[in-house]
């Protein structure tokens, strides 16, 4: 569940912050990536040092490098997290974060954290029994934030009680069972085909397309996070996939893409062809390198199969098959047509005619039609937001 995950891991003055050590290990153990931010204070109880050298990143704690100058970006952090966790948690800190002191390092990073944030109390019996503290806790949790009870034993005071900070195994479960719970394809078999067709004139020449086969792999590794075992069918392409759920299957020709999704659709739950797949070939190849003879060239083309109207007429109730229209004009109405030709349940559309949308870019612009009329379109986003998108829409469509 951990697995690719961007952690930022606050540590605050508290005797439990050796804790921090183990928790910082059992997250990188678990595939996380650990980011640290200690408040000053935590620089009493365990150096920067140790935690750098096993997260293998700088600590941050201050707003700025006194040697050079240099700024730590607190909005940075907040957008590249996937979650915050404190960890131990002051009542000094609590009471900041609930109340939005923002006067060291830690503070700012949570007022500008975007993704969830989980906060693991440790203190005295009576400073966490303190009706302040109980009430900054309450306010925290109304914001939306997730409390991790402290255990009760043996404190640094020599008392027992309540204030423990939860034992690092126990808190790693915690966020295990937290992301579990968002992964909205969990169980899922995905087949996605992505990237362009090579059709060969010769050993040296073939019909193609500018497609980069960026949207297929972000749609590919978004899957696989949301937990999905995916089968990604892909033309030739340069990019490469890091998640282990990505069983990637390359393949040249759109016969070739044909044959292999034709074998792995009937065990899917979800199909998405989002690959440019060449709808002619050549009706005959040669077998060396075609020279120049005459002012012309004449290729006889043939239809290639047609991967989607294929797999749209074996679909089962219980399959969704989503399809996607780059279109250059009617757009809408050659969606739609293509999506009932296709037997698609929902339909990607994206225009060459829209700035930032089509082959070669890091970004597009979707519109989203499905077979019940409804139309959703979303603003220019980065492909990898825009498979969010689309995984949300096969989501609710579940």
């Amino acid at each position: 569940m951990l697995e690719n995950k961007k952690i930022v891991l606050g540590i605050t003055g508290s005797i439990a912050a050796y804790k921090a050590c183990i928790l910082a290990r059992l997250l990188i153990k678990k595939g996380a990536e650990v980011q640290v931010v200690m408040t000053p204070s935590a620089k009493e109880f365990i150096t920067p040092l140790t935690l750098a050298t096993l997260t293998q990143k700088p600590v941050v704690s201050e707003f700025f490098d006194r040697r050079d100058g240099s700024w730590h970006s607190h909005v940075s952090l907040g957008l590249w997290a996937d979650a915050m966790l404190v960890a131990p948690a002051s009542a000094s800190t609590i009471g900041k974060m609930a109340n939005g002191i923002a006067d060291n390092m830690l503070v700012t990073t949570y007022l500008s954290m975007k993704a969830p944030v989980f906060v693991a109390p440790a203190m005295d019996l009576d400073m966490y029994a303190h009706p302040s503290t109980q009430q900054n806790l309450k306010k925290l949790a109304s914001y939306g934030n997730h409390i991790i009870e402290p255990g009760t034993g043996f404190l640094a005071s020599k008392l027992e009680g309540k204030g423990r900070m939860e034992e690092p195994e126990k808190i790693v479960e915690a966020l295990e069972q937290f992301f579990a719970k968002q992964q909205k394809l969990a169980g899922k078999k995905v087949l996605i085909t992505a990237g362009p067709t090579y059709e060969k004139i010769d050993p040296v020449r073939f019909i193609g397309n500018y497609s980069s086969g960026k949207m297929g792999f972000a749609l590919a590794e978004v899957c696989a996070e949301q937990g999905a075992e995916v089968t990604l069918v892909s033309g030739p392409v340069v990019l490469q996939v890091n998640h282990p759920n990505i069983q990637r299957i390359d393949v040249e020709s759109a016969n070739e893409m044909y044959e292999v999704a034709i074998k792995h659709f009937p065990n899917a739950d979800v199909a998405i062809l989002c690959a440019a797949v060449a709808d002619f070939t050549p009706k005959s190849t040669a077998n060396k390198k075609i020279k120049r003879k005459d002012d012309s060239l004449k290729l006889e083309l043939q239809p290639t199969q047609d991967i989607a109207a294929a797999l749209g007429s074996v679909k089962k109730k219980k399959q969704m098959l989503v399809g996607f229209a780059l279109e250059t004009d009617n757009e809408l109405e050659n969606a739609k047509d293509k999506m009932k030709r296709k037997n698609f349940d929902f339909i990607v559309l994206n225009s060459l005619q829209d700035k930032g949308a089509g082959f070669r870019v890091d970004t597009n612009k979707v519109t989203i039609i499905d077979n019940h009329n409804g139309i959703t379109a979303y603003d220019t986003k980065s492909k990898k937001e825009v498979a969010k998108d689309i995984i949300e829409a096969i989501y609710n469509r579940q």
